[in-house]
Parts: C-alpha cells; sequence; structure tokens
C-alpha cells in the first residue's frame, strides 16, 4: 500500500484508537493519559502535514460529472462497507476540503497540549482525554466523506463527546447547555437525514455517493423540498440566525477546549454541508434559497455585532462574534461565485484560528482572574499581565479585520463577491446586503475595541494589585504560537489558503 492509500484513514481514526487505549489505561495515570492524548493527535497531525506537501493545488475540485469529479479527489479510498444499501468507505481530499481537514487536524493537537496544564474540574483526565479523541475522529471524517451515510455517521459521531465536554466539565448552566445543543443539533440532523434519503430513493439507480448524485437531475420541485430539509441540519450548525440561541450557551459553558473545538471546526461543519452536498447536488434550488440565505447571513451579522455591545462576559462576547463572522461566511456562499465561495472558505479557516485563540485566551484570563466579567476584571490588564494582554489585543484586532492579519481576508471579499453576485440574482438585494455587512464591520471594530479598551487598559484595580497573577506560560507559549503565527501568515500571504481553493471553487460554480 502507498501512502496515498491509507494517509486519511490513519489520520482520521488514530485518535479514535488512541481513545480506546486511553480508555484501558488505570485511572491514576494522569500524566501519561495526556501524554498518549497528545500523541495520538500529534501522529495524524504530522500524516496531514505529508498530505499537504503532497497535495497537487492545481487539480479541479470533486465537482461536476462523476467520473471528472473522482479524478479530482486526492488520498482517495473507495471500498465496499454496507453492500445492502450500497454505502460505501468512501473518502477523499480535495481543495475545498483539505484546508478545514488540515484546521480539524492542528488544533485538536494544540488543544491536547493545552490540557497538558489545563483540565477543567472535575479531573478525569482519562475520560476527558478520550472523549477529545473520538470528538476528532467524527470531525476530521465529516471533512473527507464522499458517502452521505458515512458523513452522517461522522456528524452525528460528534454530538456525544461534545455534549459530554459540556454536560460534565462545564460551568455552572452546563446542564442546561448541553442538553440544548444536543437537541438543536439533533432536530436539524433528523431533517438532514430525511434529504438524504429522499435523494437516494429518486435517484436511478440508489446512491449515497455524493459524486454520482451531482449528477442525478433531480427536478426542481424536489431540489427546493431537500434542500429546505438540509439547509435545517446545515444552518442549526453554522448556526444561522435564527437557529444560532443554541451557540451562545454551549460556548459560554464549555471547558475552554471545548470551546476552542466549537468555534474553530464544529461550526464549520455546516458551513462545509452547504458547498460540499447542498449546492453542487442541488444547483437549481441553490439559485431559488440563495437570496433568503444572504438575507439571514447579514441579519446575523448586524444581530451579533449589537449583542457583543451588550455582553458583560468575555467569553460570551466572543461567543456572539463567532454568529457574526459565520454571517460573513454564509454571505460569501449566498453569492453563488468563485470570489464568495474562495472568501467563504478562507474565512472559515480564518475564523477557526483567530476564534480559537480568542477561547483559549478567554480561558487563560479565568484561570488567572477566576471571573470572565469584564466590570470585575476592570482594566489594567496590560500592567498586571502585559504579554497574555498584548495577545488578546493582537487577536481581538485580527478578528475585527485589520488589514495584514486574518481575519481581513475573508469578510472584505464576502463583502466585495456581494457587489457582483452569480448571474440572475438581484443586484439591488446583493448590494443592499453590502452595505449593511459593512455596517456589521464597523460595529465588528467597535465592539473589540470597547472590550480591549475595558480590559487591557487603565490601572489595575485595587482588588488585583496584591493579587500575583502569573504571565503567558510555557505550556500557552507552545499551544498559542502555531495560532498566532497563522494569523500573521494568512494575513500578508493569502494565498495560502487560495492557492488551494481556487481551482476547485471554480470547478463548483460552473454548475450554476
Amino acid at each position: 500500500m502507498s501512502f496515498d492509500d491509507w494517509a486519511i484513514t490513519l489520520a482520521v481514526f488514530l485518535p479514535a484508537l488512541g481513545a480506546l487505549v486511553v480508555a484501558l489505561m488505570p485511572g491514576d495515570r494522569d500524566r501519561l493519559t495526556r501524554g498518549l492524548g497528545i500523541l495520538f493527535t500529534g501522529i495524524p497531525l504530522a500524516i496531514g502535514v505529508a498530505m499537504l506537501f503532497g497535495f497537487d493545488a492545481s487539480a479541479p475540485g470533486a465537482f461536476g460529472a462523476a467520473a471528472d469529479a473522482r479524478g479530482a479527489l486526492q488520498f482517495s479510498v473507495d471500498a465496499s462497507w454496507i453492500s445492502v444499501i450500497d454505502a460505501r468507505y468512501f473518502v477523499g481530499i480535495d481543495g475545498v476540503s483539505l484546508p478545514l481537514f488540515e484546521l480539524t487536524l492542528l488544533l485538536g493537537f494544540l488543544c491536547m497540549i493545552y490540557t497538558w496544564r489545563y483540565l477543567p474540574e472535575p479531573g478525569r483526565p482519562k475520560a476527558f482525554v478520550a472523549l477529545l479523541l473520538l470528538l476528532q475522529t467524527g470531525m476530521a471524517g465529516t471533512f473527507v466523506a464522499f458517502d452521505l451515510v458515512l458523513f452522517f455517521v461522522f456528524w452525528e459521531l460528534v454530538l456525544v463527546p461534545m455534549y459530554f465536554l459540556i454536560g460534565l466539565w462545564g460551568g455552572p448552566n452546563r446542564e442546561y447547555a448541553a442538553i440544548k445543543f444536543f437537541l438543536y443539533t439533533l432536530f436539524g440532523s433528523v431533517f438532514m437525514l430525511l434529504g438524504f434519503l429522499a435523494m437516494y430513493f429518486r435517484a436511478d439507480p440508489h446512491t449515497f455517493d455524493m459524486l454520482a448524485l451531482q449528477g442525478a437531475g433531480f427536478d426542481r420541485t424536489f431540489q427546493l423540498v431537500v434542500f429546505a430539509a438540509m439547509f435545517l441540519g446545515f444552518a442549526i450548525k453554522v448556526p444561522m440566525w435564527p437557529f444560532h440561541t443554541w451557540l451562545p450557551d454551549a460556548h459560554t459553558e464549555a471547558p475552554t477546549v471545548g470551546s476552542v473545538i466549537l468555534a474553530g471546526v464544529l461550526l464549520k461543519m455546516g458551513t462545509y454541508g452547504f458547498v460540499r452536498i447542498a449546492l453542487p447536488i442541488l444547483p437549481d434550488a441553490a439559485r431559488v434559497w440563495a437570496p433568503w440565505i444572504g438575507v439571514l447571513a447579514v441579519i446575523a451579522i448586524v444581530y451579533a455585532a449589537l449583542a457583543c455591545l451588550a455582553q458583560r462576559d468575555l467569553k460570551r462576547l466572543i461567543a456572539f462574534s463567532s454568529v457574526g463572522h459565520m454571517g460573513f461566511v454564509m454571505l460569501g456562499i449566498a453569492t453563488l461565485t468563485d470570489v464568495g465561495i474562495n472568501a467563504a472558505i478562507y474565512g472559515m479557516v480564518a475564523h477557526g484560528v483567530i476564534t480559537g485563540m480568542l477561547f483559549f485566551l478567554a480561558g487563560s484570563v479565568h484561570e488567572r482572574y477566576h471571573t470572565r466579567e469584564i466590570e470585575e476584571i476592570g482594566g489594567g490588564m496590560l500592567q498586571k499581565v502585559p504579554f497574555l494582554a498584548s495577545i488578546l489585543a493582537f487577536t481581538a484586532i485580527a478578528s475585527l479585520g485589520l488589514p495584514g492579519l486574518a481575519g481581513f481576508w475573508g469578510e472584505v471579499m464576502a463583502l466585495l463577491s456581494s457587489y457582483s453576485p452569480a448571474e440572475g440574482l438581484s443586484l439591488g438585494l446583493y448590494r443592499t446586503l453590502m452595505v449593511f455587512g459593512g455596517v456589521g464591520t464597523i460595529l465588528t471594530a467597535g465592539y473589540f475595541l470597547w472590550m480591549l479598551q475595558r480590559v487591557n487598559l487603565g490601572t489595575v484595580p485595587e482588588r488585583w494589585q496584591a493579587k500575583d497573577l502569573a504571565d503567558v506560560n510555557a505550556v500557552e507559549y507552545v499551544s498559542w504560537a502555531p495560532l498566532l503565527v497563522g494569523i500573521l501568515l494568512l494575513g500578508v500571504a493569502p494565498v495560502l489558503i487560495f492557492g488551494i481553493t481556487n481551482d476547485a471553487v471554480a470547478t463548483l460554480t460552473g454548475l450554476f
């Protein structure tokens, strides 16, 4: 077997094997358990880096005619799995999935490093590490599956570990947040599954193969109904307004690494579902639904920014900011253009890097101050913990979209694509959306700068002056350095993402 034949399978399933190994470990071997977590996420990351360097970015994406799309897949494996329904173990990588796959492997590894020092209460590192490993298998598998049954299995696999991570290691309202997260996402998954089954039975011959379904030629009415079902599943996961209400609670109550993974990867599963499944298989319905998606996306941008201005909890502010940033991603997708969908994929990666970093920072601030209330912190962090405060300022400024940092290109290109949407879409509507999206960027700058003023600047409050607060430690530097470097590199060299996605996206938009 060549590297191409086993790379994806090892990268996806090694963490699940690690979860089994950790589960069999004695309960008192805490350091060994955490070390195994780092090992079983580090090896997949090394495999992912090798795949990145072996990837041919000039190949088209896995969209269009089934034979051509299969030829565009790299590191692919297609083997029989459940023969009675012709479900297959069909995995592969193209320019759309590779950036998100690499992001998943990176964040999983960095979260394990962070857990070496910061394990949330109650302890039980064995269960905590095993759940994180199982979660990574589900997330990574979602981005490489090309069979709808396999995709659904990976999609649902994510649900259970995250439920327990929030419910067992979360904040004071963890049970409420965990149940809300579980019910919302399960509700959406039911409709998504019904859409998958409808396409399976309507296709001739019956198939769950995503690439074969792209050429199934479903009639317009059928497409509209199935798109609605899949829209519910994907929109809740994004989450789009008004399906977003589970997100602030889940983020606020989740342990630090749970919030990092939730923001960095889980939300991207919904936007990826639109790009990988809904748009190429149901292109006629996509044109009808696109304006509505664009409107909901811009509502999310403005609403989230206004909500952030009202937040008193640092972590909850970052959580609401995710709703707005994912609104820019959905706006780019709604334009159905090369520029817009490239911007969306770039925005997914940038959001994962920046907001993942912000949640790391929120967790470390809480470790020192034992509060996330902005008024309780009271300012003066630049004097008390200057390195931590400086990193917070750098990351927040990246998130508000400063040119030269990772947050800039996704937002600007999403707005630019709204000026010239795909042929047949309303110019007036999309240019109006561009204006309101631009207002959202101004509000985003406002709430981040106001947060920095209240947290970083000013004098140290009297209650903290006698406290000995440690600045950034070695574990934090190691787990944060790749994200900080990524924020800068993606800002000054966006070609690192666009060079991978552009040809695949051009193939996708050719379907409209």
